[in-house]
Formats: structure tokens, C-alpha cells, sequence
């Protein structure tokens, strides 16, 4: 039962500790490129060299914390984005991209002061943005110094229409909800749990299940826990007690393994059914062991599309030895939107802005759309399976399906 599978992605750091540190210690081993190379984005305007002026792009995302693996994944995604982008040069009409990364460990306080200094250096374009506290603190930011910003795998809605500088290469928690609702049937009178954290993306789903499925009939109640919390039996012995018809599970960062364990223990998993998202390959196993009793919603699933952009991914990831995961689509759609920003290169923010609103391109995931009235990114979304530690696309719904409410930017 796909159901509900909303609340997601974030949901799995699950993988034991061992694996994870291996998957750590692989990228490590395999390092990153310091540049981006990577192909088109049907956007035009690469050139074959960089003669002009740099056009200097922060990148403020988690390469530290608690959402490391989160953050690894958008980069790799955004080196590859900017190879495809650029047809392999790194420039666009003449002129160099240049990436510097900052870490924000996930803390809006750091991502506050990294972009503050890259923008007080003359940065323009920002992106990034991990953690969804992190993007709601850097975006006002956008607006008051008049500079680009691109907001990551944040998820929170408020992302959107929060002004004009402010746009998103993921997708937003509508999104995710809008998606698990095409899983249910008659919501009437359903009762439904959201288990999530305590936090901006936590607080995000269990207003957008309340805001989707309670408009259609559902009766949703949340448990909360805090990010900081290791033991999670009580917090799956609540999702037990409340006897939902659905339970929606939104989780994020490295706990993730515990819950799920401390959810299996308390029989959870059999007393009824039991939503998430998609999450890193690295938790395949950990679903797998669940024996079919997790529903799934995919922002993303790998090898689950073959176009163009895909490809160009895929090859440039296997290349530097890396695979596609989770959040690499977000960063490939950031070095998308970077480069059809900067057409014009990088000395008037207002014509970046113009340049982005309401562009249509074929990304990793098919077509997109950048809203212009509020720049919410409308994109396809995925009902999926895992088959063993196998992911395969059931159904893709349209942009349109699951596109959030429209949104108008607050007065000037």
C-alpha cells in the first residue's frame, strides 16, 4: 500500500553504522572533483571557453552533521549538473563557474554567517541549503542583499514564494503529500499519524498531511520526537497506541536505523500500515528486512528514468566513482538553474531572476517548470516498490498532479 508514502526521503539514514561509514569512507576514497563539467540543460548559452569575468557560485550545504550524506549526494549531483550544463567546459558564455563550497553542518547560524561572508566577497549566486531551518534562515538573506539563491533538498513549503531572489532545485513537502494521496483511497473519517521529529522538516509534513489528506476526510495527529532523541521505543509505542489507519513516518538524518528497528520491535509494521519515502540506497537493506510492510513515495529513483539528463548523470557519477542517489538530482537541477541564470553572466541579479521564472527544461526526472508567480518547481514524482534491496517505478504522476497551491510573493 503506497499509500502514504510522503514523508520520506529524509526518512532512512538508516543504515547500520558499518555501512554507513563504508559509504563515507568510499566517497572519501574516491574523492571530488573540484570543478563541474557536465553537459546541457537546454538552456543554451555554453561556450567552449572562459574569457570574461568568473561567475562565482557559493554552494552553503551539510557537508558536515547530521545530514553529511544528504549533502554529498546534492554535491555530486550539482558536479554533474554543471558538466552536462556547460557541455564539459565549467563556463557559460565566456565565462568561468566558479564553486566554493561551505558547510553549514546543518546549522542555520553557520549557514547564516558562510553566506554572509561569500556575499560580502561578491558572490551572487548561492545554493544549497540541506536542512530546511537552514534554507528559511539563508533566504531572506537572498532578498535583502539582492542576490540569487537556490535552495537544495530542503523540503519545508515555506521555501516557496518566500520572495523573489528565493527558488528550489528539490522538491517541497506538498509535493511529497500530494503524492502519497494518489496511493489512498476514501480518506472519510481515516485516521492517520504522522511520526516525524521535532524539527522544520517534521513540522513541514504533519501540517502538509493535515493541510492534503485532512481536506479529504482524514483525521491526522502527530508523534514528535526530538531531533536529539537515540532511544525511539516510546515514540514507536505511541504510533502503536494511537491505532492509526495510516501511519506516515518522516524522518531525517542518522537516528533513522533506530526507528525503524524500535518500530519492528513494538510491532508496528503489523498493526497497520505504514508509510515513508524513499530513501538512500544505503537503507534498501533495512526495508528489505521489513519483508514488504513499508509503502513508498520516490522523489527520485535511480535507473527509474533514461533520459538524456539521466544518462549524462549516471556517466559522469560512475566516472569519478560515485553512483546516483537520493538528493544528486537536486544538485544536478541547481547547476541546471545556475547556468540559464547566469546566460547573461552574473552582474544583474534581476535579469537572473527573469531568466529563471517560468523556464521549462528536461531534467533527471523529466520535465520541469519553474512557477513563475512563486518559483515553486513543478516536477514529476514517483510511486515506487523495492523488490529486495531493488527500487522500481509503479507510477509517475505528472507535475501537475502534485503541484503545490500557487503562492504570490509578499509586498516589496
Amino acid at each position: 500500500m503506497h499509500s502514504t508514502s510522503i514523508l520520506r526521503r529524509y526518512s532512512a539514514r538508516y543504515v547500520a553504522a558499518a555501512m554507513a561509514a563504508a559509504s563515507i569512507a568510499a566517497l572519501a576514497a574516491c574523492g571530488s572533483p573540484s570543478k563541474a563539467t557536465a553537459g546541457s540543460s537546454g538552456g543554451g548559452g555554453a561556450s567552449s571557453g572562459g574569457s570574461g569575468a568568473p561567475i562565482k557560485v557559493g554552494l552553503v550545504y551539510s557537508e558536515t552533521g547530521p545530514l553529511a550524506d544528504y549533502g554529498k549526494d546534492y554535491y555530486q549531483g550539482f558536479l554533474a549538473g554543471l558538466d552536462y550544463a556547460t557541455h564539459g567546459t565549467d563556463a557559460v558564455n565566456g565565462h568561468k563557474i566558479e564553486v566554493t563550497q561551505r558547510d553549514d553542518a546543518g546549522d542555520p547560524t553557520k549557514a547564516v554567517g558562510a553566506a554572509k561572508d561569500l556575499i560580502g566577497q561578491g558572490y551572487r549566486i548561492l545554493a544549497g541549503s540541506t536542512a530546511s531551518g537552514v534554507a528559511l534562515q539563508v533566504a531572506p538573506l537572498a532578498a535583502q542583499n539582492k542576490v540569487l539563491f537556490i535552495s537544495g533538498p530542503a523540503a519545508t513549503d515555506a521555501v516557496t514564494g518566500l520572495n523573489r531572489y528565493t527558488f528550489r532545485s528539490g522538491r517541497e513537502t506538498y509535493q511529497d503529500i500530494a503524492t502519497a494521496a494518489s496511493f489512498l483511497g476514501d480518506l472519510t473519517n481515516k485516521h492517520v499519524t504522522v511520526l516525524a521529529q521535532d524539527s522544520a522538516f517534521g513540522q513541514a509534513n504533519v501540517e502538509a498531511v493535515k493541510a492534503v489528506l485532512g481536506a479529504k476526510g482524514a483525521k491526522v495527529d502527530s508523534v514528535l520526537a526530538p531531533p536529539s532523541a537515540t532511544d525511539l521505543t516510546p515514540f514507536a509505542t505511541q504510533a502503536k497506541n494511537a491505532k492509526p489507519d495510516l501511519l506516515f513516518v518522516a524522518w531525517a538524518g542518522t537516528t533513522a536505523s533506530a526507528l525503524w528497528t524500535a518500530l519492528s520491535q513494538q510491532g508496528v509494521l503489523d498493526a497497520t500500515t505504514t508509510v515513508t519515502g524513499l530513501d538512500v540506497r544505503a537503507s534498501y537493506p533495512v526495508f528489505a528486512a521489513t519483508g514488504g510492510k513499508v509503502s513508498f513515495l520516490a522523489h527520485y529513483v535511480p535507473d527509474g528514468t533514461s533520459n538524456d539528463a539521466a544518462k549524462a548523470m549516471d556517466a559522469y557519477l560512475s566516472a569519478h566513482g560515485e553512483q546516483s542517489d537520493l538528493f544528486s538530482p537536486d544538485g544536478f537541477t541547481a547547476a541546471q538553474m545556475v547556468v540559464h541564470a547566469a546566460e547573461n553572466g552574473d552582474t544583474d541579479v534581476d535579469a537572473m531572476v527573469k531568466n529563471l521564472e517560468g523556464w521549462s527544461f528536461d531534467g533527471i526526472k523529466g520535465a520541469y517548470t519553474i512557477r513563475a508567480s512563486d518559483h515553486a518547481l513543478l516536477q514529476p514524482m514517483f510511486q515506487a516498490k523495492l523488490n529486495g534491496t531493488t527500487p522500481t517505478v509503479v507510477k509517475t504522476l505528472d507535475p501537475n498532479e502534485v503541484a503545490p497551491p500557487a503562492k504570490s510573493f509578499p509586498a516589496s
